[in-house]
């Protein structure tokens, strides 16, 4: 390129004007943020507001690529959490998002796939849930999939590890080393150890009717 044309670029790159900091979202496209969400992911209101807290700071570090003052930026995502609050309110008001529901929904369909109760409440508390929902869900969980649902489920978890009556056909059953290895499978996944003692000594057949009968319940 000749000299001359590269120096008539430069001038037009260092004269065009800068970008102009993208508009902050606003209540009403904070809102439709928060139903198209709702749409697709069932949440609670912790969840719902991380969703839009994030939304908020992804503006934030756009703006100030863009050249805004970030002391500035920080403003604005601050200007912006009430609004957030009020919206999740709305939303749990007319019932799109609803914590009670959703523990108890995520309490059965994590114990169908083999979760302990120590891991779906620990589960439950990370997504905003408080101890008395929490409660309430698994004792619905309990109507539902019947009082032993902790026990099935480490049926299912032993099931899926091949451990106690789903073990290899091959595996020693009294052997020392492969009975701590299922107790340890089921321990670290929060089954007390009485769970696990039942859950690895009983028959086979049992355990599939028991694992079906909860499934289907």
């Amino acid at each position: 390129m000749l000299p001359g044309v590269w120096h008539a670029r430069c001038m037009d790159v260092e004269s065009a004007p800068a970008a102009e900091p993208p508009r902050p979202p606003d209540r009403a496209a904070l809102k439709e943020a928060a139903l198209a969400h709702l749409a697709r992911f069932g949440t609670t209101e912790h969840g719902l507001r991380q969703v839009l807290g994030r939304r908020a700071q992804r503006w934030g570090r756009r703006a100030v690529l863009a050249g805004l003052d970030e002391a500035e930026a920080g403003q604005v995502v601050a200007a912006l959490k009430p609004v957030i609050a009020d919206i999740v309110t709305e939303m749990a008001r007319l019932g799109a998002v609803d914590d009670a529901q959703f523990a108890a929904s995520r309490s059965r369909s994590l114990t169908r796939s083999g979760r302990s109760t120590r891991a779906i409440s620990a589960h439950l508390a990370a997504r905003g849930v408080t101890a008395d929902v929490r409660t309430q869900a698994l004792e619905s969980r309990d109507e539902t999939l019947g009082d032993d649902a902790d026990l099935v489920a480490a049926l299912v978890l032993a099931r899926k590890r091949r451990v106690g009556p789903f073990a290899r056909p091959d595996a020693e059953a009294d052997d020392v080393a492969t009975r701590h290895r299922a107790f340890g499978v089921l321990a670290r996944a929060g089954f007390s150890r009485d769970i696990a003692a039942r859950a690895l000594s009983m028959d086979e057949d049992e355990a599939m009717t028991r694992i079906i009968a909860m499934k289907s319940a």
